[in-house]
Parts: C-alpha cells; structure tokens; sequence
C-alpha cells in the first residue's frame, strides 16, 4: 500500500513540475507558435467538421440508393400483391360472403365500420367508468352529511 502511495505522490509531483517547467521555459517565439497553433484549430474546426457532414451525406445517399436499386430488382412487389390475397371475413359482420379479395374499397369500409365499434365500445366503458366515478362521489357526499 505504501509503495502504491509513493508511485501516485511521484507521478503526481513529476506533473506539476514538468508541466510548470514548460509553462516558465517558454520563449517568445514559443508562446506565439502555440497562440498560432490554437488559433488555427479554432478557425479550421467548422470547416473540418462541415467536410465530415458532406462526407457522411455522401456515403449515406450512396448507402440508400444502392438499397433503392436492391428493392428495384426484387422479383414481387407488395403492391403487386395488393388485391389477390383472400381474406376469411369476420362472422359478425353484416354480409354473407365467405371470402373475399383484399381490394382497396372494400377492405376500407371493413375497416372503417370495425374501428367506429370499437371506438363505440370505447366510448361506452368510459362513459360507464366515468359515471361508476360520479356514483361514488355522490356516496360519500352522502355518507358524509349522515355521518356529519
């Protein structure tokens, strides 16, 4: 444990002086390099950092359209399945087909009515919430002024 003390103290002490060394040797014309060297960097850094984004965005568009020529070359498309999928319908809805095709305008009206009952049902849970909560609220008011 002492040996580990005395290496930090040693590193430690070395720094400073090596550091306080260099700062009090400095001449003149090593002060103005390093003032000319920070200066620089502080000049150059926006444009350095504007070549790298250029670079990136430009291996990013190169990335994407290669992918946009990948997809290009698949043999199916979605949109080329679009309309020959049969779909089994729901049996609580109101027609009696059996299957039909997923073509545009009527698999919009499916959807349609089936998000306006769910909706519907959503509607009448809170209002059924909401009024448990009233009720409730009604009980202890009246609670209170038997109690009170």
């Amino acid at each position: 444990m002492d040996d580990l003390v005395n290496i930090v103290s040693t590193v430690g002490d070395r720094f400073a002086n090596n550091v306080k060394g260099s700062i009090v040797n400095m001449s003149y014309e090593k002060w103005i390099r390093l003032v000319i060297v920070a200066g620089a960097y502080m000049l150059l850094r926006p444009y350095i950092i504007k070549l790298g984004g250029r670079v990136q965005m430009s291996a990013h568009e190169r990335e994407a359209a290669e992918s946009e020529e990948a997809y290009q070359k698949a043999q199916i498309s979605p949109n080329q399945l679009r309309g020959q999928v049969d779909i089994a319908e729901d049996s609580d809805d109101e027609d009696d087909v059996p299957t039909i095709s997923a073509s545009g305008a009527d698999w919009g009206k499916k959807a349609r009515r089936r998000q306006r009952t769910v909706i519907k049902k959503l509607l009448d849970a809170e209002e059924k919430r909401l009024q448990e909560t009233l009720e409730e609220e009604e009980d202890k008011d009246i609670e209170e002024f038997l109690t009170g």
